[in-house]
């Protein structure tokens, strides 16, 4: 995702890219991953969902999500200073 900016619609680009990666259609992952269609249509255009819905469709397609730090450390800031 762009600078590690939390942005709903390039993770729905990024899950819609896994599955069809996977070469399986929207059906065929709600179906795996237990939800409606309608849901996954929802997912992948970057609409409000819940978190268990989310981790029941990464977990479908194989994926995790991980927690990062994204906060500058003191060696990270002074990078980007030094860069400017």
């Amino acid at each position: 995702m762009t600078n590690n900016i939390f942005n709903l619609r390039e993770l729905g680009q990024t899950i819609r890219s896994e599955r069809k990666a996977l070469g399986i259609t929207q059906a065929e992952l709600a179906k795996k991953a237990g939800l409606r269609r309608e849901t996954i249509i929802q997912l992948e255009a970057g609409e409000n969902i819940s978190a268990h819905t989310l981790l029941q469709a990464c977990t479908s397609l194989g994926k995790c999500l991980r927690i990062d730090d994204v906060r500058l450390d003191y060696d990270r800031l002074r990078e980007t200073f030094d860069e400017v």
